[in-house]
């Protein structure tokens, strides 16, 4: 990949707040606290280890492809294949 993971970190924290929508097209927008994901929709939160781990692997078809490989698959294929943050690199 051309494109390392931290500088896809810094485009997904400058995008924090921001709208985005799931494969099924729910909106969520979400926060950053210490290198954690805290999205609208859901309690928990996701650590960027996890956006790390499936960023190795775009493009992914869905999130079910990551579902058990991740925690939030559905947030995380959001934001990494949302144009904000691919710029067309996958």
């Amino acid at each position: 990949m051309s494109v390392s993971f931290e500088s896809v970190w810094a485009s997904i924290c400058a995008n924090e707040g921001q709208i985005f929508y799931t494969k099924t097209g729910l909106d969520f927008s979400y926060r950053i606290k210490d290198n954690t994901f805290y999205p609208s929709r859901t309690k928990y939160a996701i650590g960027k280890g996890d956006f790390e781990k499936a960023y190795r692997m775009v493009p992914i078809k869905g999130p079910g492809v990551i579902n058990e490989i991740v925690r939030g698959p559905a947030y995380i294929w959001a934001v990494l294949h949302d144009s904000r943050i691919s710029k067309g690199e996958w």
